[in-house]
C-alpha cells in the first residue's frame, strides 16, 4: 500500500512538474513561433526584396531582406555548404537543449520565460531555414539616420530577450536557498 502510495505521489509530483513545461509552450514559445512566422509571410508576401517603409524616421523602418547567416548576418560569408550544417547542427541542438531544459523547469519564472523566448526565437529561425531555402527573412531596420543596426526578425528579437532575462536573473535575482 506505502509502496502505490508512493508511486502515486511521485506521479502527482511529475504532472505538477510538467504543467511550467506545457504553459510555457502553449503560451510563449509557440504563440511567439506563429507570430514570427506570420510577421515573416506577411513582408515576404506585400513587400519586394530590399523595400522599405519608413515608421519613424531616422530610426525604425520595415526594410525587407533575406539573410543566409546566423542571427545579425553572422556566418553570411562561409561557403554555404559548411554555413548550412554548422547552422542547422546548431539550432537543432539548440532546440533540444531548451526543450530539456524547459521540462526540467519546475516553476514560471525569469529563466524558465527566457528559456521560452529562446527556443521561439531559434525554433523559428529554424522554420525558416527549412521552408524558404536555407535563409532567414528580416525586416526590421533599427538605426540612427545613416548609422544602422543589422536588420533583424522577430525571432532575433525573442533570443535577445530571453539571453538578456538570463543575464538580468543571473546578475540580480537569487533562488532562496534551501534549509537543511
Amino acid at each position: 500500500m506505502d509502496a502505490e502510495l508512493t508511486a502515486s505521489s511521485a506521479a502527482s509530483v511529475q504532472a505538477v512538474r510538467r504543467r511550467p513545461f506545457w504553459f510555457l509552450l502553449g503560451f510563449v514559445t509557440i504563440p511567439l513561433i506563429l507570430f514570427d512566422q506570420l510577421s515573416k509571410l506577411y513582408v515576404s508576401h506585400h513587400m519586394a526584396l530590399y523595400d522599405d517603409i519608413e515608421l519613424i524616421p531616422n530610426y525604425l523602418d520595415i526594410t525587407f531582406t533575406k539573410n543566409p547567416g546566423a542571427a545579425f548576418s553572422m556566418f553570411a560569408t562561409m561557403a554555404p555548404s559548411l554555413r548550412i550544417g554548422l547552422l542547422i547542427s546548431l539550432i537543432t541542438v539548440a532546440v533540444v537543449v531548451l526543450l530539456v531544459m524547459l521540462a526540467q523547469c519546475d516553476r514560471v519564472n525569469v529563466t524558465s520565460v527566457a528559456y521560452s523566448l529562446i527556443l521561439a526565437g531559434a525554433a523559428g529561425n529554424l522554420v525558416d531555414r527549412g521552408l524558404r531555402g536555407f535563409e532567414v527573412i528580416d525586416f526590421i531596420r533599427a538605426h540612427y539616420y545613416d548609422y544602422n543596426w543589422p536588420v533583424f526578425n522577430v525571432a532575433d528579437s525573442a533570443i535577445t530577450i530571453g539571453v538578456t532575462l538570463i543575464v538580468v536573473a543571473t546578475l540580480f535575482f537569487r533562488e532562496p536557498e534551501a534549509k537543511s
